[in-house]
């Protein structure tokens, strides 16, 4: 019993997205060559999910759409967004985050044509947002060579809190008076 509890958490700790109880039931079927049902499965996972209920754990079982996961439980929620907010401050360039605006305001765009509006090679800028997973690859444009076209990711939309591009603050908000060199002629 303890293997059969103990191979449940691995197959929890391996899965980045969760895992459900049925596929936890035929891997375990798989490999440990046993015959189990999903009630067994479910008692199992009870079983883990009073386990780390402790005080002395960092966290906790969680069940989210179907899927079990090891999630940090809440009261350790603010230092690890602080954490997050820490490493995410230090990570993005200036550099990394015009090409970041660029690909935003003008998605689906090539890397030429960020280069040709920063002034200066991207490569390395785009290269950090792809590994961030803040920027994706988009397809191929239709001009000579087929070029690589970029476009914000569902991790840019996530980290930023919006929902679509449409969300994104318009230039006519961010230039105020205060921005502006000499005099506006209407």
């Amino acid at each position: 019993m303890k293997d059969i509890i103990l191979n449940i958490e691995a197959l929890i700790f391996a899965s980045e997205e969760g895992i459900s109880a049925s596929d936890i039931k035929q891997v375990l079927q798989d490999v440990l060559a046993i015959d189990i049902n999903k009630e067994e499965v479910l008692d199992f996972l009870g079983k883990i999910k009073l386990k780390y209920e402790s005080e002395d754990t960092v966290f906790s079982l969680f069940l989210m759409n179907n899927q079990y996961q090891f999630l940090t439980k809440e009261i350790y929620h603010e230092a690890i967004n602080h954490l997050q907010a820490h490493r995410d401050r230090k990570k993005l360039s200036q550099s990394a985050l015009e090409t970041l605006a660029i690909i935003a305001y003008r998605q689906p765009i090539t890397k030429i044509e960020v280069e040709q509006i920063r002034g200066v090679n991207c490569d390395y800028s785009i290269q950090r947002l792809l590994e961030k997973d803040l920027v994706k690859i988009a397809g191929k444009a239709e001009s000579i060579g087929k070029p690589l076209l970029y476009a914000t990711s569902d991790q840019f939309m996530n980290h930023f809190g919006i929902n679509s591009v449409k969300d994104l603050p318009q230039l006519k908000d961010i230039v105020a008076e205060e921005n502006s060199i000499g005099d506006t002629i209407e």
